[in-house]
């Protein structure tokens, strides 16, 4: 992994040096939304991910602060990852990308989700962070 290097002062462009590839946001969709924490499960989302861009990505939301990495506790040589309140605080972020998807590409988000975020957003981004924040 490359370290990353601010292309300017603007926070426009400071988040895509983060989020600029089309991977990073769909890990971190997979951990808020999808409850996936561990290599293979991210490896089995629908856009099926290369492993060595996946190695790439998770380096750099571990390095950056967006997930921690752990010894799983079923097996030592596998590893779980985790949103930090970093990552967390992305959720409303995940979720306004994902609605605007939905107004132009049906059939979008979960209909369960959609449904809640149209009845009550705010409510419903609390409750995903705050079940994300008892995992810490």
């Amino acid at each position: 992994m490359k370290p990353i290097k601010p292309r300017s002062g603007c926070p426009l462009s400071y988040t895509l040096d983060f989020f600029g590839d089309k991977w990073s946001l769909l890990i971190l969709r997979d951990m808020a939304l999808g409850d996936k924490s561990t290599y293979g499960e991210f490896l089995s989302s629908d856009e099926q991910i290369a492993t060595n861009i996946l190695a790439d990505r998770l380096s750099m939301l571990e390095t950056y602060g967006f997930v921690t990495k752990q010894v799983a506790v079923d097996k030592k040589s596998k590893f779980t990852y985790r949103l930090t309140e970093k990552g967390i605080s992305l959720v409303p972020v995940i979720l306004e990308i994902g609605l605007w998807g939905s107004n132009f590409n049906p059939p979008g988000l979960n209909p369960r989700l959609l449904n809640a975020l149209q009845q009550d957003k705010e409510g419903t981004i609390r409750r995903i962070q705050e079940n994300l924040r008892s995992k810490l």
